[in-house]
C-alpha cells in the first residue's frame, strides 16, 4: 500500500511517500480503507519535532490523526462494525468514555510511536471506531475526530454551553469554525476575530453575530466588552496561546469559561492566577475527547445537518503541499487530503 512516513531528512523532518505492506487485522481489530484525511496544526508541530514524535525517534511513523474510510475486513471477535461500514478512527485509541486515562497512557494517532492515518489502509481497534454521519461525505467526515471533537468537549461536555450565552472564537481555522457552527446551532451569540475582513464576512454567513479584526484593533477585548454591555463573554475558545490569552481573560465575564486549545502564537498560554482568579474564571486545558463524546457530537451534527467547512482538498500525492498550506495559515476551515 501507499503511505506517508515522517522521516528525518537532513536537518529536519519531512513527510516521505513510501510503500508499506498492507496491514492485517488481528483479534478485536478492523482494517479500514482510508478515503480522506484532514490536517491539524498539530501535524505541523509534529513535523517540526515540537509535539509527540521527536526527530530521530524509534522508527518512522505514519503522520496525521484524522480520517474517514470504509471497513474492508474485521478480525476475530469483532461485532461493532462490518465490511462496508463508513467509519472514523478516534484520535485517542484507548479513551472510550468517562475521565481520560493519564496523559502518558493516552495513545494518540500520528505521534510518538503510534501510526496515524495518512495511508491507503489502517488497522484500528474495533472499539476505537465511530460511524460516519449519513449526511456527510468522506472528506467532510475526515475533519471531525480532532478539531470538531475538541470543540464539543470544550463547549458542551466541559463548558455546559446554553442557548443565549455568548461565545468568542479566535480566527477561522478548523477549531474556530466548528466552534462558530456548534455555538450558533446551540442558540448562542457568537463573536469572532480574524485578521482579514473577507474571512470575517464568511464567518458572518455561517452565523457569527459580532466581528472583530484584530489587526485593525489589537486590543480587541475592548470592543468585545463594549458589545457585551461591559460584562464580557461566557465562553472563549483560546487557540492563540501565550500572546492572546491575556486578551481572552479581559474579554471574559466574571465566572466565565476559557478553554485552552491551541498555541498558534508559538507557545501554550500560561495561566496567570492574578488575571484568572480575580475574575473567578474556569480555565481548562482540552485534549480532544472520548469516543462517547464523539458519538454525542455526531448526533448533534445529524440533528442540525451541520456541514463541516472544507477550505481545500488535495490529492494524496500532494499531501506535503497540503501541510505547507496549513503552515501558511491562509485557510478557512479544514484542509483535506483524499486517499
Amino acid at each position: 500500500m501507499k503511505a506517508y512516513e515522517l522521516r528525518r531528512t537532513g536537518d529536519r523532518q519531512d513527510w516521505v511517500k513510501v510503500e508499506r505492506p498492507t496491514p492485517q487485522p488481528g483479534p478485536g481489530e478492523v482494517l479500514v480503507r482510508m478515503r480522506a484525511v484532514s490536517l491539524n496544526y498539530r501535524d505541523v508541530l509534529v513535523k517540526r519535532g515540537q509535539y509527540g514524535a521527536a526527530p530521530g525517534g524509534t522508527r518512522p511513523i505514519v503522520p496525521t490523526s484524522d480520517g474517514a474510510g470504509e471497513v474492508v475486513a474485521v478480525g476475530a471477535g469483532v461485532t461493532r462494525v462490518k465490511p462496508g461500514d463508513r467509519v472514523m478512527p478516534t484520535f485517542f485509541q484507548n479513551w472510550t468514555d468517562g475521565e481520560s486515562p493519564p496523559r502518558p497512557e493516552l495513545r494518540a494517532l500520528g505521534a510518538g510511536d503510534v501510526d496515524g492515518v495518512l495511508a491507503e489502509f489502517v488497522v484500528a481497534g474495533a472499539e476505537a471506531l465511530v460511524p460516519v454521519p449519513a449526511h456527510l461525505s468522506f472528506e467532510e467526515a475526515a475533519t471531525l475526530p480532532c478539531a470538531a471533537l475538541t470543540v464539543w468537549h470544550a463547549l458542551f461536555a466541559q463548558g455546559g454551553l446554553k442557548a443565549g450565552q455568548t461565545v468568542l472564537v479566535q480566527g477561522t481555522g478548523g477549531v474556530s469554525i466548528f466552534a462558530l457552527q456548534f455555538a450558533h446551532h446551540a442558540g448562542a451569540r457568537v463573536l469572532a476575530t480574524s485578521s482579514q475582513d473577507a474571512k470575517l464576512e464568511r464567518a458572518r454567513q455561517l452565523g457569527a453575530d459580532e466581528l472583530f479584526n484584530y489587526k485593525k484593533t489589537p486590543n480587541w477585548e475592548e470592543p468585545v466588552l463594549a458589545r457585551t454591555g461591559g460584562q464580557g463573554v461566557d465562553h472563549v475558545l483560546e487557540v492563540g496561546g501565550v500572546e492572546t490569552f491575556p486578551h481572552s481573560v479581559r474579554a471574559t465575564r466574571a465566572g466565565g469559561h476559557i478553554a485552552l486549545i491551541g498555541l498558534l502564537s508559538g507557545s501554550w498560554a500560561q495561566v496567570d492566577p492574578k488575571l484568572s482568579e480575580a475574575k473567578n474564571l474556569r480555565v481548562r486545558n482540552i485534549f480532544v475527547g472520548s469516543r462517547a463524546m464523539f458519538e454525542d457530537m455526531n448526533r448533534f451534527l445529524t440533528q442540525h445537518r451541520i456541514q463541516p467547512v472544507v477550505d481545500r482538498v488535495f490529492p494524496f500525492d500532494q499531501a506535503p503541499e497540503a501541510l505547507a498550506h496549513m503552515e501558511a495559515g491562509a485557510h478557512f476551515g479544514k484542509i483535506v487530503v483524499t486517499v
